[in-house]
């Protein structure tokens, strides 16, 4: 099956365009003026040719059944030379590293054929090794892909061909290869020469010239020793006439790919493509193909092997050498492969060369990572009938032979410190030294942490030393005896730990409170002869608000209890400070104890203003201050200096904590002396309304609606407005809400009701009954209650 490149696909694309366009000179012939066109000239310039264009006349060619090989064959008899295709296959190649999933299809069929590989192979692994050890190394598989495959992955360069570089000194021409003769000087003159396919090149009527086969500086000499029958003093000295010869458009050679690759067959490349070139567009090694043992054949002799390892790791181009017409290049199976695991840069699968040692596999992964344990080396080898794992030492890799399926795993270093040391507690730095020549002892190592700290408890520090099995030991040491030298000091040992308390560590944190009238109230550290006058200064000072005097201290009671009622179980001071903190000659003597607890008072008659609010028809509305705590709801009057004519007192709403307080505020203006008369508190609103002229009509009738006051109304006229009860009204309940927030109900005695007052602003709600839920009796329901009578008529019957 023959199989092309992504960047053949291009050319020939750009082959079949120039073949199209020829195809209709006939109907150009037709419509166009005629000129003259030099013979073996392209017919459209390849430089108005656009990638749409291409892509749509290749896929009619190939509908009119022409082959790829029947598409390049005519556009190089029309005069189309590669140098032509390649510019138009430059301006393509950028959309198809941008979209390689549909400019690229043979890419990503190669891509699928080694993805499908790595999968059948995985699944080949699953399926024969059934014990754990197999399946974990099955598992590996996975995780894990051949050295070198993503060479010739997607991402992977291109590796075309580049048709810009100078002329080769070793280049062989050969069929359809062009020859460019410049001829300048006392004499100028220009041509393009191809290689026919006897070998032979023809210039102005000159006999042919035979160059098949040799290099250009050899073509040179015997093309221009052929011109000087045109030209005689071409070339010699002095003679003012020279020549040029330079390689054109170069020609396509065919190379057989076999072996183990990913897509074996034969390719059509570029005579300046090297192996390397090759071996890309067939996708490069399959599964069971070498990377080390590549084999290029010309004339049925190995002219060289390819290493590609050489080129991976170091770089080395040397192996890639230029290819010929009819070469073979030959991918041998692998032999060795092992595969390497774990703390290596990069771990995978790689293959081993006769001769190659661990040393080798392990240059290849890139190298030990930072974290591995190089020490030995774990392996697991198959022996023909079951594996077996062993362990290599950092003495035997450059020695050691791997075998083909072997497993290299290099472990993780221990996550410990083998020589350090600790020292915690009350010293300058606290924290983990190294065990060296300048700590070996307990006193190197304090010294090292640069001193123990001033409140640092000399009796006792404790050494925590593992024993050697999985307890701990501790080491009891003296340190103020250590420090003056009267004890012998102490030798550390790795993982030691050197705990030195404080003398705060050693005992119960003790604590005094404050609360009351003072800025920062809280517990604060006890301190040995602290005053109250300190511990007020460390809160801050007073509030506003706050006095020095009366200053009350509760104490617990622990063995003091002389002159102590049985009952009670801790004691009261009282005491005076002054606002600058000074304590008078008494109260100095006074000192504080752990756990006092200290209460500043308020001024009796200090406390903060007290606002109240009063909208809506008065003379003079906004907020007041509530200048004693007898002030009443009618106390406000005067303030604002009365009500407006328009005001309607008998609607005034009186609000507390935002909730309306039914009050009939005319009652309260007419005799404050009635309980309704209270007393302000801050935040209190007093609201008085405009006289309103309408009322609302609610709840059970059939139109509820809002109308206007109109004194000659009485109750169960207004409801008669509405359009009287409905059928589910609640006559006995209805009631009447008042603007104020007063409402009265609908009374009832024996035979006669009452029905309240309507006055403006009022809202009359009639209350409706709950509708019933009657459910519908189902059949069953129904046939017993007949065969219920029925039975009872006929026991009847019997009776009479």
């Amino acid at each position: 099956m023959h199989y092309q490149s992504s960047q053949k696909k291009y050319w020939k694309s750009i082959s079949l365009f120039f073949l199209i366009i020829s195809s209709l000179s006939v109907f150009a012939q037709n419509t166009a003026p005629q000129t003259t066109q030099p013979a073996g000239q392209p017919t459209v310039d390849p430089s108005q040719v656009t990638n749409t264009q291409a892509v749509e006349f290749y896929n009619q060619a190939k509908g009119a059944g022409m082959s790829d090989m029947d598409i390049e064959r005519a556009a190089l008899q029309r005069g189309y030379s590669l140098d032509d295709i390649s510019t138009i296959r430059r301006r393509l190649q950028q959309t198809s590293k941008s979209n390689n999933a549909q400019n690229d299809p043979n890419r990503d069929q190669i891509d699928e054929t080694r993805e499908q590989d790595d999968r059948d192979e995985l699944d080949d692994e699953t399926n024969n090794e059934r014990d754990s050890t197999a399946a974990g190394r099955a598992q590996m598989r996975r995780l894990s892909r051949t050295f070198g495959s993503a060479f010739f992955g997607r991402s992977a360069a291109t590796f075309e061909p580049n048709l810009r570089i100078p002329t080769p000194k070793n280049y062989i021409l050969g069929p359809d290869d062009e020859l460019i003769v410049d001829i300048y000087g006392n004499s100028v003159d220009n041509f393009r020469m191809k290689i026919s396919p006897e070998g032979t090149v023809k210039m102005l009527n000159l006999a042919p010239v035979y160059v098949n086969g040799m290099t250009i500086e050899q073509a040179n000499e015997r093309i221009v020793n052929r011109l000087r029958q045109a030209y005689s003093t071409l070339n010699r000295p002095g003679s003012g006439t020279y020549s040029t010869i330079t390689l054109g458009n170069v020609r396509s050679i065919r190379v057989m790919i076999i072996g183990e690759a990913v897509q074996p067959g034969t390719y059509t490349v570029s005579s300046l493509a090297t192996a390397f070139n090759a071996l890309y567009v067939s996708g490069g090694p399959n599964r069971n193909g070498s990377y080390r043992n590549i084999e290029i054949i010309r004339a049925n002799k190995v002219i060289r092997k390819i290493d590609l390892y050489r080129f991976l790791i170091d770089g080395d181009l040397q192996d890639n050498v230029a290819l010929q017409d009819q070469d073979i290049i030959l991918i041998r199976p692998y032999e060795v492969r092992i595969e390497l695991a774990g703390q290596v840069k990069k771990s995978g699968i790689f293959e081993a060369k006769a001769g190659e040692t661990l040393k080798d596999m392990i240059r290849y992964s890139g190298g030990y990572a930072p974290e591995a344990y190089t020490d030995m080396i774990q392996y697991q080898r198959n022996t023909g009938n079951n594996f077996v794992i062993g362990t290599i030492d950092s003495t035997q890799i450059s020695s050691f032979t791997p075998k083909n399926g072997d497993i290299y795993t290099v472990k993780r270093i221990l996550d410990v410190i083998a020589n350090q040391v600790e020292i915690r507690g009350a010293v300058t730095r606290p924290g983990f030294y190294p065990l060296d020549e300048k700590t070996k002892t307990v006193k190197e190592l304090i010294n090292i942490a640069q001193g123990i700290g001033q409140r640092a408890f000399l009796n006792r520090a404790l050494l925590e030393r593992a024993s050697g099995d999985t307890q701990t030991g501790l080491v009891a040491i003296d340190l103020r005896k250590l420090i003056n030298n009267e004890i012998p000091d102490i030798q550390l040992l790795p993982g030691d730990v050197l705990t030195i308390k404080s003398v705060e560590d050693l005992k119960e944190f003790t604590y005094l409170s404050i609360d009351g009238s003072i800025i920062n109230p809280g517990a604060y550290y006890y301190y040995k002869d602290i005053t109250i006058a300190d511990l007020i200064f460390q809160a801050g000072g007073y509030t506003e608000g706050g006095v020095p005097y009366r200053i009350e201290v509760s104490r617990r009671v622990k063995n003091d209890t002389i002159g102590l009622p049985e009952s009670q179980n801790v004691r009261i001071f009282t005491l005076n400070v002054t606002d600058n903190l000074v304590l008078n000659e008494e109260d100095q003597k006074f000192k504080l104890l752990p756990y006092d607890i200290v209460l500043v008072r308020k001024s009796p008659r200090y406390e903060s203003q007290k606002i109240v609010t009063v909208a809506g028809e008065v003379t003079y509305p906004g907020t007041y201050t509530i200048l004693n705590n007898f002030e009443r709801i009618s106390d406000l009057f005067p303030k604002v200096g009365g009500m407006k004519k328009e005001a309607y007192i008998e609607g005034a709403r009186f609000y507390r904590n935002r909730e309306l307080v039914a009050l009939d505020l005319k009652a309260i203006v007419e005799k404050p002396n009635i309980p309704a008369n209270l007393l302000l508190v801050d935040g209190d609103t007093l609201y008085i309304p405009k006289k309103s002229e309408m009322i609302r009509i609610q709840g059970g009738v059939y139109n509820p609606s809002v109308m206007n006051f109109d004194r000659g109304f009485n109750f169960k006229e207004y409801i008669s407005q509405a359009g009287g009860y409905t059928e589910r009204a609640r006559k006995n309940r209805t009631y009447v809400s008042y603007p104020n927030g007063r409402t009265y109900r609908t009374n009832k005695f024996l035979f006669f009701r009452s029905y309240p007052r309507v006055e403006p602003g009022s809202v009359i709600t009639v209350p409706m009954k709950e509708p019933r839920n009657e459910q519908p009796m189902s059949r069953g329901e129904r046939l017993a209650i007949i065969s219920l009578f029925t039975t009872l008529a006929i026991a009847m019957i019997r009776i009479l």
